[in-house]
């Protein structure tokens, strides 16, 4: 286990109380003030950094929910045509497997040649399996895994075919690129087409790169720790403590935080101002997607259940937590029948967050194109009516 060191010799660390900071976060992850539709969900993109993809689909896929939780009701297609037209983005491995915005593709030439510098990727490859995939994409490209020869054995899911670790091989090592999605499967093209030719290079050195994305997290989230820095591209502790003190960051406390922060000036200049949003978000959603650091900005423990096994579930299968007012008030765990959405179960933390949940109900049934909402389990029952009625 790692000791997380304290912030680097320099001014003295300005102090911000636990709700400056919750406040701050907000406005980094674009929860606080006016939407920006001018920039809309491309707009998004560039603000966080990185939009988690993921494969359950329960209202709509995570990197939808994403747009949607901060710009409101932007159309599904108009989501996924922001994201893969134009060349505007790359899928690659940041956070976790991520849409990034595709002038960010040099700053990930630290990890292309850490990925290079492995001999081996859990699968063996035979001689000859990598070239004939570069062949076939410089022919035919772009291809889906399926049209490069098949995804998979006849084994598990697991059980890739030659072709399919080649080209995941490929991508790691940048030669290749995830271009889109198409039916939920990466469309692959090579890189030397893909990415715009002022960005296709890895001449920055790893300290650059490194340097860049720390700066990058920081100000996505506007203030955090250490840990809550380097998670947000899956960072080293180490790979944060070698580039911070020239990273633009700078040292503050936060009341109530155990552990030094950094924040981004620009996020200290200001006060944050503006109409909170009341939306359910995914839980793969940047402003929760780490547990420690939801529980100390919210006082909110977040799970993702999905694989849990049900009789141990506590929320629910793809629980949505509801933010409303800056707060985390509750969750809900939603389907969909036919036209109808489906609060499996709703968890309320205080009869508060009764109204907010029925508003971000209502608005998120008639994005996914439902016209009732039904509401089968609250864990507090003299919530139910009031629920209903306010859902009517």
């Amino acid at each position: 286990m790692t000791t997380e060191p304290p912030p680097a010799a320099g001014p003295a660390a300005a102090g911000l109380s636990a709700d400056e900071a919750r406040r701050i976060a907000l406005r980094a992850q674009g929860f606080i003030g006016a939407p920006d539709r001018r920039g809309g969900v491309r707009g998004v993109l560039r603000h966080l950094g990185a939009v988690q993809l993921d494969t359950i689909s329960v209202l709509a896929r995570s990197h939808e929910l994403i747009p949607y939780a901060r710009l409101g009701a932007v159309g599904r297609r108009t989501v996924e045509e922001a994201y893969w037209t134009d060349g505007h983005a790359f899928e690659y491995w940041s956070h976790a497997a991520c849409i990034l915005p595709v002038e960010e593709w040099p700053h990930f030439a630290f990890r292309r040649r850490a990925y290079r510098s492995r001999p081996h990727w859990y699968h063996d490859l035979p001689d000859g399996a990598y070239d004939t995939v570069i062949k076939q994409l410089r022919a035919e490209g772009p291809l889906t895994a399926t049209e490069l020869g098949g995804a998979k054995n006849k084994g598990e899911w697991w059980d890739w075919s030659e072709s399919k670790v080649a080209v995941e091989r490929a991508l790691m090592y940048g030669e290749v690129v995830c271009t889109e999605r198409r039916g939920w499967k990466r469309v692959y093209d090579l890189a030397e087409r893909a990415i715009p030719d002022q960005f296709l290079h890895d001449e920055l050195d790893d300290r650059e790169c490194l340097r860049r994305l720390v700066r990058l997290a920081g100000q996505s989230l506007g203030v955090g720790t250490r840990a809550d820095i380097a998670d947000y591209h899956r960072l080293k502790g180490e790979q944060f403590d070698e580039v911070v003190a020239d990273s633009g960051l700078v040292p503050v406390r936060v009341e109530g935080w155990s552990k030094p922060a950094w924040a981004d000036p620009e996020a200290l200049a200001s006060e944050p101002r503006g109409r909170h949003r009341t939306t359910l978000l995914s839980p793969f959603d940047s402003l929760i997607w780490e547990r420690a650091r939801t529980e100390r900005l919210f006082g909110f423990t977040h799970r993702l259940e999905a694989y849990v096994p049900k009789a141990k579930r506590v929320h629910g299968y793809f629980a949505m937590p509801l933010l409303s007012g800056g707060r985390l008030l509750g969750r809900v765990d939603p389907a969909r029948e036919g036209t109808t959405l489906v609060a499996r179960q709703v968890s309320l933390d205080t009869p508060k967050a009764v109204r907010p949940m029925a508003q971000a109900l209502l608005e998120a049934a008639e994005w996914v194109g439902c016209d009732t909402v039904r509401v089968e389990r609250v864990d507090r029952p003299e919530l139910m009516a009031p629920l209903v009625a306010a859902l009517s």
